[in-house]
């Protein structure tokens, strides 16, 4: 009888999970995090499907890479969260080390350690695995959340990555305990809840518009002044004045908060305009732009040739070198220094 419901279960979260992966690689599959979302529905129906079907005995090579793909999927989890929380994040080659690295334990595991002793040592010390992952998800989760400007984003974000993470932590305590003993139990267990927190996330993935969670464009659009009424216009007028006259992107440290009360209103409010009038989706791509216009303006000013690139940066209010690079390459396609030779040639 609990195989029966296992099995239940697990084709009910599979189905829904298949339908997921379609609809967001129909939608978003040109887009790093609609590829990503897609890789880890899809590890997520694995990871269902053998919770559902339980143990095999003995472990079947069908059954093994299956069961790799769903240890692996932590790692999907780990990527797709970086690339929901960050509009800029591209996958690397070496992104696929830590993914294949988990695909190969879990292979040894089924096919060359099980059933002996060792098998079950190698089991815990897999099972536990999936907690760094998820801590670096939660992690990039806490350092971003803060400075992202979408609303819907914002919320939608926190939910999917805690509803995830929440998941991957109990799954991890199940399988301790299924090792321990009692298996049949922690099957049943972990199929309901596995249903519930997928069947929550499909509902909560396809109800916003989608621009709200894949970043569809990288640049900001223009100022949206027919858009906005007369307090907005007064808002963004101070804003771009403490922008434009007393360079506050260059001061240390500085917040969304900490501008929303120089400007003595809420911080949503303050977040909403910089989204909608001036199209941002990120507070730090909003500072940024404004100091890579200073620093484009002194590299191409004869009278600063001889000032050394890293002190025009951090007098933008850059931090440190290597961010700087990465960023003012983004925007220009050329480093710093070719940008500045180019200026040179030209006058």
């Amino acid at each position: 009888m609990p195989s029966d419901i296992n099995q239940l279960l697990a084709a009910g979260t599979v189905t829904m999970l298949l339908l997921l992966a379609v609809l967001l690689f129909r939608d978003y599959r040109t887009l790093a995090a609609g590829r990503l979302a897609t890789a880890f529905a899809l590890g997520s129906a694995a990871h269902a499907w053998t919770v559902g079907s339980g143990p095999a005995s003995p472990v079947t090579p069908g059954h093994a890479v299956l069961v790799a793909f769903s240890s692996a999927n932590v790692v999907t989890f780990w990527l797709f969260a970086r690339a929901l929380f960050d509009d800029g994040f591209a996958v690397r080659r070496w992104h696929l080390a830590p993914w294949a690295a988990v695909i190969c334990l879990s292979l040894i595991n089924c096919l060359a350690l099980a059933p002996s002793p060792a098998a079950r040592v190698f089991g815990v010390a897999m099972s536990l695995i999936p907690l760094g992952f998820v801590g670096l998800a939660i992690g990039q989760t806490v350092a971003s959340w803060s400075a992202d400007l979408v609303e819907d984003r914002r919320r939608l974000r926190v939910f999917v990555v805690a509803v995830s993470a929440v998941y991957t932590g109990l799954n991890t305590v199940l399988q301790l305990f299924a090792q321990a003993g009692s298996p049949g139990l922690v099957a049943t267990a972990n199929a309901a809840i596995l249903a519930a927190v997928v069947l929550a996330i499909a509902c909560s993935l396809l109800r916003p518009r989608g621009d709200a969670l894949f970043a569809v464009a990288e640049r900001p659009a223009a100022v949206v002044s027919g858009g906005a009424n007369a307090g907005d216009r007064k808002l963004l007028d101070a804003l771009m004045r403490l922008m434009a006259d007393e360079r506050i992107y260059r001061h240390e440290g500085i917040t969304i908060g900490s501008l929303a009360n120089r400007l003595g209103v809420p911080e949503y409010k303050l977040r909403r305009l910089i989204n909608q009038q001036l199209g941002y989706r990120n507070f730090n791509a909003f500072l940024n732009d404004h100091r890579i216009a200073e620093v484009k303006a002194a590299l191409g000013d004869p009278a600063q040739a001889a000032v050394p690139v890293i002190t025009i940066a951090l007098d933008a209010g850059f931090q440190s070198l290597g961010p700087f690079n990465r960023a003012f390459k983004a925007v220009t396609g050329v480093t710093p220094t070719e940008y500045r030779r180019t200026k040179e040639l030209r006058a």
